[in-house]
This record gives C-alpha cells, sequence and structure tokens, in this order.
C-alpha cells in the first residue's frame, strides 16, 4: 500500500497550505493511506456511525464552533471516542482557529498531531485531495506508446519490432501528440481515471528502430508533447502471421475491454500486415470512440437498421 507520512505532508505543502503544528511533533510519523479527507461532522457529538477515521480529520467552522460551546467534559467525552481510533493520521483546523483545550487534551492522550491552518475548509479540502490524491494513488508501469491521438488518449501495446514507435511518429507528422514512449507511468485517480505520464528520465526521447534515439520537442517543436493524458483506448497491435483473419470481429459490436488497475479501458486488436496504414486506422478508431463516449454506437446502429428491414420482411 503506497502512503506517505505527516511529517512529508508538512515537509512539501506546509508552506502552500500554510500548515503549523500546534501540538503533537513526536507523532509526525503516522501513516497517511488514503486521499480522501474527512469532516467529522456528527463525530464530534459523540455519533461515530459510518466514522472514517483513516483519513485526515478537517475541523471546520461548525465542529470547532460546537466544540467551544459545549460543556467540557462533554466535548472531551466525544473527542476521546473520535481520536482513539489509531489509524487517525492527524486533525487539520482550519479557519485560522487555535485548537481548544479539550483538543489539546484529547490529542495529548491519543498520541496525535494537531495542526491548524489560515484556509478555509473548502479551500484545503480540495488542494490536499489532489496533492494526496498524486502522492498515493495506485499506480503501474507499462510496456507500450501512449500519444494524444484527437484529444484521446489512446496507449499502443504490441509485440517487440512490431511497429509501435513507428506509427507514434507517423501520428506526430499529423499533428498528434506524445506522452511518452517504450514505456509508461499509469496512476488511477479520483473518480476511476487512469492517467499516463513519461518517466523523467526519457521523457521527450523516443527510440526509432534503424535511427536510433531522437528527441521529439527538438524534431517537432514544443507542441508535439505532453507531460500526461487521460487513457481512454488502449490498441493492441498483433502480427499477422499465423494468424486467421477470418475469424477477426470484422462489425465492432462486441465491444471489448482490458482491465488495468481494476479501471475498465475499451480496447482493440489490430492486426498488422503489409500496405496497413496504422497511424490512419488509429485516428478512425479515436474517433470512432469519441463518438461511442457521446452515446452513438455505429456498429450497434447498423444492427439495429439490418433487424428492423429483417423484421418488415417476414
Amino acid at each position: 500500500m503506497k502512503f506517505i507520512t505527516v511529517k512529508q505532508l508538512l515537509k512539501e505543502k506546509s508552506q502552500d497550505f500554510k500548515l503549523r503544528v500546534a501540538f503533537g511533533k513526536e507523532f509526525l510519523d503516522k501513516k497517511i493511506t488514503v486521499s480522501e479527507v474527512n469532516r467529522p461532522g456528527l463525530a464530534v457529538t459523540g455519533f461515530l456511525d459510518q466514522f472514517r477515521s483513516e483519513r485526515i480529520q478537517i475541523i471546520g467552522r461548525g465542529e470547532y464552533f460546537y466544540c467551544s460551546t459545549r460543556p467540557y467534559n462533554k466535548i472531551i467525552k466525544n473527542l476521546d471516542k473520535m481520536f482513539s481510533n489509531k489509524d487517525i493520521p492527524c486533525v487539520i483546523i482550519t479557519g485560522g482557529f487555535k485548537p481548544t483545550k479539550a483538543m489539546i487534551e484529547s490529542a495529548k492522550k491519543n498520541n496525535l498531531t494537531v495542526i491548524t491552518t489560515p484556509l478555509d475548509s473548502s479551500n484545503l479540502i480540495r488542494e490536499l485531495t489532489i496533492y494526496l490524491d498524486d502522492k498515493i494513488s495506485p499506480s503501474i508501469t507499462l510496456h507500450g506508446v501512449l500519444v494524444n491521438v484527437y484529444g484521446l488518449g489512446v496507449l499502443i501495446q504490441g509485440d517487440p519490432g512490431i511497429g509501435k514507435s513507428e506509427c507514434a511518429i507517423e501520428l506526430l507528422k499529423r499533428g498528434h501528440i506524445l506522452v511518452s514512449d517504450d514505456v509508461v507511468e499509469v496512476k488511477r485517480r479520483i473518480g476511476h481515471i487512469l492517467v499516463g505520464t513519461s518517466p523523467k528520465t526519457i521523457k521527450n526521447f523516443m527510440e526509432v528502430r534503424g535511427i536510433g534515439i531522437v528527441d521529439i520537442e527538438m524534431l517537432f517543436g514544443v507542441g508535439a508533447i505532453l507531460p500526461s493524458s487521460v487513457i481512454e483506448l488502449v490498441v493492441y497491435l498483433q502480427s499477422s502471421q499465423g494468424l486467421d483473419l477470418t475469424r477477426y470481429d470484422r462489425t465492432g459490436v462486441i465491444e471489448k475491454s482490458v482491465k488495468i488497475l481494476d479501471v475498465d479501458i475499451p480496447s482493440l486488436n489490430i492486426p498488422v500486415t503489409p500496405g496497413r496504414n496504422l497511424a490512419v486506422l488509429i485516428e478512425i478508431a479515436s474517433l470512432n470512440q469519441r463518438l461511442k463516449n457521446t452515446g452513438y454506437f455505429a456498429a450497434k446502429k447498423l444492427n439495429d437498421i439490418v433487424l428492423k428491414e429483417m423484421r418488415k420482411q417476414k
């Protein structure tokens, strides 16, 4: 499981988020394992059903004033019930408020770090969630070429030497954009979206068999490079040698997908035969997928028309 510590959060974002440790500097090694944060809400009243203790707890204006205006004995009891969950990474109090005596006492009992920030809850939650999602979202490294074709992220895969890079070069010449060649780092972001990037060491570079390493930005310009792209289609280039091409699906009525990081991504297998312009085929596949994303499915539409005509003839 990927994680960061509270100490790392403070080191990297204390200036941006204006974070200051009010109590518990000795507890900064606690792990943050999820990108979502939690507004405790009813938990400060003692109602802990569905309390998400594994998340960073954000004490906003509502929770703070509840704790400030209720009897000390009642609040300390409620906070102890809440803070006794050992997997709470830390507590952040927003709006520039200082922690109350009950908050400090309960945090002390339960070995918990209390942090303050002048930012309001909505701004902190938005920025903090983006940061955590980037840091600890599930990731994987895949072999392939990621290009952005007509605004659609296309991951081109296939056996070594099948022509993935050459196909990407042709797409670049036709005005499309490269994200990464050979190695693609993929992260699953909030909303079950897959985002692909290039490793820093090979960013902007591509290996072309017979030519060697080329710098895509220098050859095609800065407009030919994207730092990242959402992956919405996987195209697998398959050698036609030994394949029975008559058994290939020629209508596309049956939709195929591949699972990456538990996310289903539409996929296509394209046989590589002499004379086929793979770049054009990937352009058509990208445009067709964009239509599918809007709800228009050409193969099913034609199938419905044919069935309708057949019923008329009965």
